[in-house]
């Protein structure tokens, strides 16, 4: 099945992840992506990819302007008692440092990623050098709507800035609705965010794998003074989410990055078994001891194959309704299959064969199940390996509503099928039967 490795050894900002999918793509393609994202209407946003060399390796690093006007970024090293004095450039534009004067407070852009600012519920405009606004999580939303993309892409979209919004409402201990973007800050998020899931879809929408996330270590300058890495709202996203901090001290993964990752990735760890096909590498602005880039891998993973734990009893003492609660149950605690087969025991009694199978991680609770629910006094274990395609399920709109697709690849072949479900679903509200329901779905597929 096509698969995505992300290695996060350096981090994971928007522009890096951005840059080392662009790589993926073939000539044409990458052509196409620029002029697609330069194009959208996204306000005084462009991109341009830059060649970038760090550490003799060579990659693309993704600069992302906003009215001309890119982020920038400040670490800051408490062992000198000052801020870093080269103010370095962040590869994903997240923390704009600049001031802004009121006449009832005087404050820096609230940390956050995009920019964030907290008025009281209110929508501000300001005239200094560059006029600022700032847009709520419902502009955001209602702008990327409106983009030229496919449905997939802007939802994929926007349930990521969600990601952003909430990580953000939970920093700063304001509702979602209070939470306002700066305008700088916020497009080139947007741009980040559109511009990974877009590329997602013109790589084929491949199953995404990622190593653990180097977070970086030390402290970044905000407007509420020196904060630690990972920041607030990058700590909110990534719960639940292997990391590490290592001895680089900077911020290398930002609230737009993590936002990404944790919508996309299926599985954080080692990379599975994989056959690399291509190579990208996203490069960053900031100059570490290491490379600071992102490196992608597009290939194909190996066929599934994993070790199963069998368990299996015969019971001729158990009703039709116990035995029915116990295939239930076993489902529950995670078991992968159960079933019941007939069969003869001695004294020549019918009775059933009680059979489930599940991972090592839910032997306990699948024996504990067995026990608890049958009148079995003893059962039978086997290690097997199992044999598996790969499955997904895609939404297909049709003039009968939303049908999924169940689709299974691997081991040199493929099968696809209509969910049962919602095939008898437009049976049923269409009088039709299932057979013809299926035919009008070929024939309207066909057309397509």
């Amino acid at each position: 099945m096509k698969a995505i490795y992300l290695d996060l050894g350096m981090g994971a900002a928007g522009d890096m992840l951005t840059a080392a999918l662009y790589e993926l793509l073939d000539e044409n393609q990458k052509k196409d992506f620029i002029n697609k994202m330069n194009s959208l209407g996204l306000p005084g946003v462009e991109l341009t990819p830059k060649e970038s060399i760090k550490c003799g390796i060579s990659g693309t690093h993704m600069k992302v302007t906003v009215h001309g006007e890119e982020e920038e970024s400040e670490d800051v090293d408490l062992s000198r008692g000052e801020h870093d004095e080269h103010s370095h450039e962040h590869g994903d534009h997240t923390h704009h440092v600049h001031e802004h004067t009121h006449e009832h407070e005087e404050h820096t852009c609230e940390h956050g990623d995009p920019e964030m600012h907290v008025h009281n519920n209110e929508m501000h405009s300001h005239d200094h050098e560059h006029h600022h606004h700032h847009a709520s999580m419902k502009e955001i939303t209602d702008l990327i709507k409106k983009l030229e993309l496919s449905d997939k892409v802007k939802t994929d979209a926007i349930s990521i800035y969600e990601l952003i919004a909430q990580a953000e409402s939970h920093a700063h201990g304001k509702p979602v609705t209070e939470i306002h973007f700066h305008e700088v800050g916020t497009m080139d998020a947007v741009a980040d965010v559109t511009g990974v899931c877009l590329l997602m879809e013109m790589l084929g929408n491949p199953k995404v794998y990622a190593s653990d996330i180097h977070v970086g270590s030390g402290h970044v300058h905000c407007a509420h003074g020196i904060l630690p890495v990972p920041a607030p709202a990058t700590a909110f996203i990534l719960q639940g989410v292997p990391v590490y901090g290592g001895s680089i001290k900077g911020e290398l993964c930002t609230p737009t990055g993590a936002a990404i990752l944790k919508h996309f990735v299926c599985q954080f760890g080692s990379m599975p078994s994989f056959r690399a096909e291509k190579y990208g590498y996203g490069m960053g602005k900031k100059d570490f001891e290491a490379v600071n880039c992102v490196r992608a891998m597009l290939g194909e993973t190996a066929e599934k194959v994993e070790k199963i734990y069998e368990y299996s009893c015969n019971l001729d003492d158990i009703t039709a309704e116990q035995i029915a609660f116990t295939i239930e149950e076993l489902f529950k605690e995670g078991a992968v299959d159960a079933y019941t087969i007939p069969c003869g025991m001695k004294k020549s009694r019918p009775g059933l064969l009680l059979f489930a199978a599940c991972h090592e991680s839910d032997r306990e609770k699948i024996i504990k199940t067995i026990f608890k629910h049958t009148t079995t006094l003893g059962m039978r274990e086997t290690v097997s390996n199992r044999y598996f395609l790969e499955r997904t399920i895609t939404k297909l709109k049709t003039q009968f509503g939303d049908i999924r697709i169940k689709k299974a690849e691997g081991f040199g072949v493929k099968h696809e099928k209509y969910e049962y479900e919602d095939l008898a679903r437009a049976a049923r509200e269409n009088s039709m039967s299932i057979q013809e329901i299926k035919d009008a779905l070929d024939r309207e597929c066909y057309d397509k």
